[in-house]
């Protein structure tokens, strides 16, 4: 079926969208083959820019900046997705003393760059007499950072949902809480869990900001790979940015098995037909309201005054 809000292409469209299509793609590969040509112009391939990919030493230490990597963005996705899910609910809290510092928090975190929290953390603690890990200072930099930028997605998703979802809870006998847990924040997660993956995504790739503090990652193993004379710096960063591409692959297919989990998932489909069936009864009897007020009226009129 076809909407109403789109007009479907004629001729003049069809030919136009495919000229322009045609434009695109001819631009694009004369781009790529422009980049493969001095490449090759510059002797990029030539094996003795690659040769130290050979040797099993360097792969064994790029696996362990790779489990650096992953051990920071593990412990910061689960404590960022933790201090999200509190924030976001403190933020629709219906009483100002906990909504309002908890919305100051929030803003103060998400406008400082993830990398100037890293530098106060390591560099900025010393001065009063604390030391903080490389390892530590990545995660609570990253955490505090995503964990109010997830807060804000939680946010918006649980107050885009239909208020008759808080009523629906209240009518079959939920708390607040119940309310929240059991209703409110599955269907937000599951309204925002596009944005949550991208900030997970964004999360993986700022564990690259801590080699600047020293925190051996892949970014700086990259860097100590290349930063003699005559190594290969474009080959290693090919090598580690194809690591992070495909890194943040995995984690869009496991969000997208994740959403089509949780789209067959027979616990949110029984309680979707709970709250259609008490939304239903909440109609029936206001119509049965309306009805009777009606019959009352009738009968009143009926039974006055000739």
């Amino acid at each position: 079926m076809t909407s109403v809000l789109y007009d479907v292409p004629g001729p003049k469209a069809i030919l136009r969208n495919r000229i322009v299509a045609l434009i695109t793609v001819v631009a694009v590969i004369a781009v790529l083959g422009f980049a493969v040509y001095r490449f090759w112009d510059s002797g990029q391939f030539s094996a003795s820019k690659w040769y130290v990919f050979s040797f099993s030493t360097v792969w064994s230490q790029i696996l362990t900046a790779l489990g650096n990597t992953l051990a920071a963005f593990v412990v910061a996705a689960v404590l960022s997705l933790v201090l999200g899910f509190v924030l976001a609910i403190g933020r629709v809290s219906e009483h100002r003393w906990v909504s309002v510092p908890v919305m100051a928090i929030t803003e103060i975190f998400r406008a400082i760059p993830v990398l100037v929290l890293m530098m106060i953390l390591f560099f900025g603690l010393p001065v009063l007499g604390v030391r903080m890990p490389s390892y530590w200072a990545v995660v609570i930099a990253l955490t505090v950072y995503n964990g109010s930028v997830l807060a804000e997605a939680l946010r918006a998703g649980i107050e885009s949902l239909p208020r008759g979802q808080r009523e629906a809870g209240y009518a079959v006998g939920l708390r607040k809480s119940g309310v929240m847990a059991f209703i409110l924040l599955p269907q937000a997660v599951r309204a925002m869990l596009p944005v949550i993956v991208a900030q997970l995504v964004v999360t993986m790739k700022d564990t690259a900001l801590g080699f600047i503090i020293t925190y051996p990652e892949l970014l700086y193993y990259a860097k100590l790979l290349s930063s003699q004379q005559g190594r290969p710096l474009l080959q290693s960063a090919f090598v580690i940015g194809g690591i992070y591409i495909l890194m943040c692959l995995i984690l869009s297919g496991i969000a997208k098995w994740l959403e089509a989990r949780t789209r067959r998932s027979p616990k949110l489909e029984a309680l979707a037909a709970d709250q259609a069936a008490v939304m239903h009864d909440s109609t029936n009897t206001e119509l049965i309201g309306l009805q009777y007020l009606s019959d009352s009226a009738n009968d009143s009129r009926s039974s006055g005054p000739l």
